[in-house]
């Protein structure tokens, strides 16, 4: 680890220069560099190429971000989360701008990052509240500058907090598709939740909910983050789960309970889902 304090023409800045261990770039999130910076007078910096992710929040001021060719205006409250892979420039306008920010990487970060772009997320946004993004960071610059033995599970901690605050604050499902308007496919989903005993299949809900099935597979993807088929095993795994932990009931009445009386398809599904057979789930897990 490597803290700095440095000043020149362009920008006040504090940072620190993180090396992980094998075993958290092995396994974990892990941190490469993190800071803070206030510019002294107007700049622009640009990467690519880079094998890291950067997330940074503008404290004060203005500026903007282009990435992938497009530009985004920035100003206080506004985040930035890009792939940095990609192209990309940053700088402050006249009105000289403070950031938070940090870079950081993992062997998951990848598909972390592949979801949040499905599921809609921006490259730059406006935070709901700047405050926790600040507050992360934060304690992100602490964890990394302390001696702690623990500090990059600690790391791996804040990051997962900072990747699931992102990702829970650009959910925006019409993005791909460009429309706001059509049915919200959780009606749908709350009917599987209160009917899931019953015989479900795409075809029969489209027609139960007077929609086209190749529309409503795709909105229930967009909208749910799976598809309908995917939602409906989920599902019934779970309260199968629960009855074989908390009932006396036989694994192939259990299966009926949860809308798959075939014994032996029950058994084929359960194992797909959870890696062992019921009979086992229930052995492991009873009285738990």
């Amino acid at each position: 680890m490597d803290s700095a304090l440095f000043t020149n023409s362009l920008v006040q800045s504090s940072r620190i220069i993180y090396t992980p261990s094998v075993f958290a770039r092995t396994n974990l999130l892990y941190l490469q560099e993190i800071g803070s910076l206030k510019a002294i007078s107007p700049h622009t910096s640009g990467r690519s190429d880079l094998s890291s992710y950067l997330f940074f929040i503008v404290l004060e001021g203005a500026g903007e971000l282009t990435y992938n060719e497009v530009l985004y205006p920035l100003s206080a409250g506004d985040c930035v989360f890009i792939n940095c892979k990609n192209p990309y420039s940053q700088g402050s306008s006249k009105d000289l701008w403070s950031l938070k920010w940090c870079h950081f990487s993992g062997p998951n970060l990848a598909g972390i990052y592949n979801k949040y772009v499905e599921r809609g997320g921006y490259p730059a946004f406006h935070a709901f509240d700047p405050s926790a993004y600040e507050k992360l960071l934060d304690e992100l610059y602490d964890c990394a500058a302390s001696e702690a033995y623990t500090r990059d599970m600690r790391i791996y901690d804040k990051l997962g907090t900072l990747t699931t605050l992102l990702m829970e604050e650009n959910w925006h499902p019409d993005v791909k598709t460009g429309a706001s308007s059509g049915r919200n496919m959780l009606e749908i989903k709350d009917y599987i939740d209160v009917h899931f005993q019953e015989k479900l299949s795409l075809e029969g809900l489209a027609g139960l909910f007077f929609i086209n099935k190749h529309y409503l597979a795709r909105r229930f993807k967009e909208q749910c983050g799976t598809s309908v088929a995917s939602y409906i095993q989920q599902v019934r795994i779970t309260h199968a789960k629960s009855l074989l932990r908390f009932s006396e009931q036989t694994i192939e009445k259990i299966g009926e309970q949860c809308g798959i009386p075939d014994p032996n398809y029950f058994a084929r599904v359960f194992r797909k889902v959870e890696g062992i057979p019921p009979g086992e789930y229930r052995k492991l897990w009873k009285g738990k």
